[in-house]
């Protein structure tokens, strides 16, 4: 057989945009988008897609070159998905809850051309192109406007923006031949984990391992054909956990949304049928307390998926007995989507629903998209026993990992190696049933409403209260959120007293320099922190205090 070698016919590069075309053609007259009153169908979503990428084009936006968004799920987020890489560009969708220093720095470090900006977030947007250098060339501005929430478009918006996301699409081509990759390793996606202000990791992903993880999450999820999905999950995670360019796969009704409040989900669930959607714990948590609070159920079964901080059995339970069908997973920006899913078995139906939770809260085992995934113990580097409790670092192997970190070449080799295995930072153990679980965060990386915050980040600034001596900062259990930042800081000269009045000068003095999310729901004065012999301090006792706290009151405010 050595005559038979890869053809230009069998060797055209994979990618999640030609999802779009097959979805023209197959659902062309059914629903692709619904927002209110607006709706397109699949035809029409293909049509705006290559006009919007024509226009990129004419705006001289060049292969490789990044296009950023900041919007929530609304139908030009949805959109961008494919415009953008069908213009040849990098797609780079930015957390909508940063502040305009971190928006300042990823845009510097993405070095951005175009920006398309929401209305709601236009003043927080030239807040953060102000704070850029001045040797640094801003990006081109576009407002995505809101027919029903905005108002038009007047002279002083119009100096900084150069047009409307309407009126730009407008004035594109239809018959756009989008840009093909001319590799399936080209990126495709910009992906920060966190709005650090110090070094953002900046993840980038192929169209390969997008076309790859795509597949892959539908099919580990079992969606059928033409789902009715609810964006509950900002599309600016991990581009929506892939399933953006999914829906176009299985032609789904995407149903956007610019709130996430319990009971807008709801109505929308009931005045849509529902089928999908996808969130943090704290989304369970949020409709289960609210189903429960109005003592209702849902009308008919939706099937959602959670990944994040590992749900409570006890929301889990309280979930599934109000309607929904949870599945329960677990994946990184670096993977682009959800990578390792607790697989149920038939037979666990038959168990109490308090152990069915239990075993529903581990994160898994790898889907198919994944090779080999493994926990090792960090010094050896040998695989850990299969025994529930052996404690090692979570390993992953297969096609969907990113390429690397944008401009961090150290960074990259320290997580993906040579050997073709990704060190995720996570430690978990192996059960005797194959299933992961983790157990600890060795990056200290706190998940908050699906959010990751950096602890490292909230210490920098709590170390630069000139009242405060040491600081270390930790997870702490909570209903509602998963987990949120606890604070545990030391004063200089033995300033303990006002115990109360510091806690809240401190929560106001960290609330000045950080996104809302990132501040601190708790923190606690201690004379000193514990320490090791040689200074540095346990975290690990501090986490044992935190979660002997119980559940943070105050995190809902």
């Amino acid at each position: 057989m050595e005559h038979l070698k890869p053809s230009p016919a069998n060797s055209s590069p994979l990618t999640p945009l030609g999802f779009l075309e097959r979805a023209a053609t197959v659902y062309g007259d059914c629903p692709s988008i619904i927002y209110s009153a607006t709706s397109y169908t699949w035809s029409q979503t293909h049509r705006r897609c290559l006009q919007l990428a024509s226009s990129l084009s004419s705006l001289g936006i060049k292969p490789r070159q990044v296009v950023s968004v900041i919007a929530p799920n609304i139908p030009a987020m949805y959109e961008l998905h494919f415009a953008v890489p069908m213009a040849g560009a990098i797609l780079n969708t930015i957390n909508t809850r940063l502040d305009a220093r971190s928006i300042s720095v990823l845009l510097h470090h993405s070095e951005s051309k175009l920006l398309f900006v929401d209305y709601f977030s236009k003043s927080l947007v030239l807040e953060a192109i102000s704070l850029l250098p001045r040797s640094v060339k801003p990006p081109i501005l576009v407002l995505i406007t809101d027919d029903e929430l905005s108002a038009p478009l007047n002279a002083t918006v119009a100096v900084d923006f150069i047009d409307t996301y309407e009126d730009l699409l407008g004035k594109g081509d239809p018959g756009f031949k989008w840009i093909r990759p001319n590799s399936e390793w080209d990126p495709i996606v910009l992906n920060y984990t966190s709005g650090t202000t110090s070094s953002p990791k900046g993840v980038v992903h192929c169209h390969r391992g997008s076309f790859i993880i795509t597949v892959d999450s539908l099919i580990d999820w079992s969606v059928p054909k033409q789902p009715v999905f609810l964006w509950t999950l900002p599309m600016f995670h991990a581009n929506g956990w892939s399933y953006t360019w999914g829906m176009a796969v299985v032609g789904g009704t995407n149903i956007c949304l610019r709130k996430f409040d319990s009971p807008t989900i709801y109505s929308l669930i009931r005045g849509h049928k529902v089928t999908h959607m996808c969130g943090a714990p704290v989304v369970l948590n949020m409709l289960a307390n609210y189903l429960a609070e109005n003592k209702t159920t849902l009308e008919s079964p939706v099937n959602i998926l959670t990944a994040g901080a590992p749900p409570p059995a006890p929301v889990l339970s309280r979930t599934e007995s109000l309607g929904f069908i949870v599945s329960h997973g677990y994946g990184l920006t670096e993977t682009g989507g959800v990578v390792v899913s607790c697989a149920w078995k038939p037979q666990w139906n038959l168990l109490p629903a308090t152990e069915k939770a239990r075993l529903k809260a581990r994160q898994g085992v790898r889907t198919i998209g994944m090779t080999e995934v493994d926990v090792v113990d960090p010094e050896s580097g040998v695989s850990v026993k299969r025994d529930g409790s052996s404690q090692g670092e979570i390993l992953l192997r297969g096609g969907c990992l990113m390429l690397g970190y944008l401009k961090d070449p150290d960074g990259t080799s320290k997580c993906l190696t040579e050997n073709g295995w990704f060190y995720t930072g996570d430690m978990g153990v192996m059960h005797t049933d194959g299933y992961l679980e983790i157990k600890d965060r060795s990056k200290d990386v706190i998940i908050s409403g699906g959010e990751n915050l950096s602890s490292v980040e909230v210490e920098t600034v709590l170390y630069t209260n000139p009242m405060i001596n040491e600081a270390a900062v930790v997870a702490r259990p909570d209903e509602f959120w998963g987990e949120t930042a606890c604070a545990f800081v030391s004063l200089k000269n033995g300033d303990n007293n006002e115990k109360a009045a510091t806690e809240k000068e401190i929560i106001a003095y960290c609330r000045a320099r950080l996104p809302h999310y990132m501040v601190p729901k708790t923190v606690v004065v201690k004379e000193e922190l514990p320490k090791t012999s040689t200074g540095k301090i346990k975290k690990y006792v501090l986490r044992e205090m935190a979660k002997a706290m119980g559940s943070s009151r105050i995190s809902r405010l």
